[in-house]
């Protein structure tokens, strides 16, 4: 008889509790504020489409919630490609110096600009990852613009 009480319990439980689970669902990616894990983006170069998988980590999903945007690109030490964003990002959690591979797109954060890195890097203090390049990198060396944006579902 105890058994039948249980079971019963349960699933008067599971009734009561079963409408609550779509309060704990994850981030619709239809509000603009909410970035859900892996978030795919394109870069534009050139005519030239390049397409990245951010971090998800406090400065990737920052700077997911900056995008679309046109930068203008300079060169840097013949390594990197920089640009200045509106704002500082969020990089709560973040190790306090990165090497960065060809390829990587980071935050370097004393100076405050976007670096997407088309050759290795040293590990340098203040750089902060923020995705990687599915590939393309070659791309970059001569581009002077770039515009970012969220890849849709049809990319």
């Amino acid at each position: 008889m105890a058994t039948t009480w249980w079971r019963r319990g349960l699933l008067v439980a599971v009734l009561l509790l079963g409408p609550c689970a779509a309060w704990a669902a994850p981030p619709s990616p239809t509000n603009p504020l909410e970035v859900p894990a892996m978030t795919r983006i394109v870069l534009i170069v050139d005519g030239q489409t390049l397409t990245a998988t951010l971090d998800d980590t406090a400065a990737g999903r920052d700077f997911a919630r900056l995008l679309p945007l046109d930068l203008r690109l300079a060169d840097h030490a013949r390594t990197e490609k920089i640009a200045d964003l509106p704002r500082r990002l969020d990089t709560e959690g973040a190790p306090d110096r990165y090497a960065a591979s060809a390829g990587d797109l980071t935050w370097y954060a004393p100076w405050g600009n976007l670096a997407i890195f088309y050759r290795d890097f040293p590990s340098a203090s203040g750089l902060v990852r923020l995705g990687r390049l599915d590939g393309g990198v070659e791309a970059l060396r001569d581009a002077t613009r770039v515009r970012i944006e969220l890849a849709g579902p049809s990319r």
